[in-house]
């Protein structure tokens, strides 16, 4: 039986969030900077001559449908490939944390099976797939970190200054669609460009998302005053509630309250399936 072991799928930090405005189908328009970060989930697959796709959690237990076994099946109707696979998913990226877990496990996916199955599917054709899956996969599929815009369909490849970062996520997660739907949600930011950006990369913006967050979830502030409490200037990432601060100096992660994983995270210098797709990292 055919096998692929051990394949990384990295989670990503938001290093500014912010919101431009609103469509008319009700998706909100943003600019963000991605950046890869080497805390990851680990996924295994063997192919299954049946058809069938399959799941074994390997960590702790994943919705029935989550969106590996979506990837696998939108790879499988795209392509109409016969062959099957069995996925063994040990998670350690947080979920509603805003660092893009699943969606990271759908790109690493896409890209194993496109392999595994032999296909050839181009680079291209692989972000189309993904976009139906989620925003953030065809950001995951392209390689390295970016600049996103739109929903999170339009891709820039950034390049950024090595970093390490002290990553927090509390106990409580946080429900997307409450942060967009709420009222006091700041929808109106002029928008940025990336020189701008790229003049102070670390801590451009902010994240429009954190102060309904905070309203939402108590636990975004108590994570953030521990941040402040190691003399660090944190921020939520994403649209969940972990938080993260650039390490400028060492600090005492067991100090963190026993409620939250405090992690030290370094940056990725791309991701590390690059080139796994014909035409590899988006120019």
């Amino acid at each position: 039986m055919q096998s692929l072991y051990d394949i990384p799928a990295p989670a990503k930090l938001n290093l500014f969030l912010h919101i431009t405005g609103r469509r008319a189908d009700g998706y909100h328009l943003l600019q963000s900077a991605f950046m890869l970060i080497d805390w990851c989930d680990t996924l295994h697959f063997d192919v299954r001559s049946d058809g069938a796709i399959s799941r074994e959690d390997l960590s702790w237990a994943l919705p029935a449908v989550d969106l590996t076994v979506r990837a696998a099946r939108a790879l499988q109707a795209a392509t109409g490939c016969t062959q099957g696979a069995h996925i063994g998913v040990l998670k350690s990226v947080p979920a509603q944390a805003g660092m893009g877990g699943g969606s990271s496990d759908a790109a690493s996916t896409l890209l194993a099976l496109n392999r595994l199955w032999g296909l050839g599917v181009p680079l291209q054709q692989l972000m189309d797939i993904g976009l139906q899956l989620g925003a953030d996969v065809p950001f995951f599929l392209s390689g390295g970190h970016a600049w996103v815009e739109g929903i999170g369909e339009q891709i820039t490849p950034l390049e950024l200054p090595s970093a390490q970062f002290v990553v927090v996520k509390p106990e409580a997660g946080l429900d997307t669609r409450l942060i967009f739907s709420d009222p006091a949600l700041k929808r109106d930011s002029l928008p940025a460009i990336i020189t701008g950006f790229a003049a102070d990369a670390l801590s451009f913006g902010q994240n429009n998302l954190q102060a309904v967050a905070q309203k939402l979830c108590p636990d975004v502030t108590q994570a953030l005053a521990w941040l402040a409490s190691q003399g660090l200037n944190g921020r939520m990432t994403g649209s969940g509630s972990a938080v993260f601060a650039h390490l400028l100096h060492k600090v005492d992660l067991d100090s963190a309250p026993r409620t939250m994983q405090a992690r030290l995270c370094s940056s990725l210098d791309a991701h590390p399936l690059v080139g796994w797709a014909p035409s590899g990292k988006l120019v």
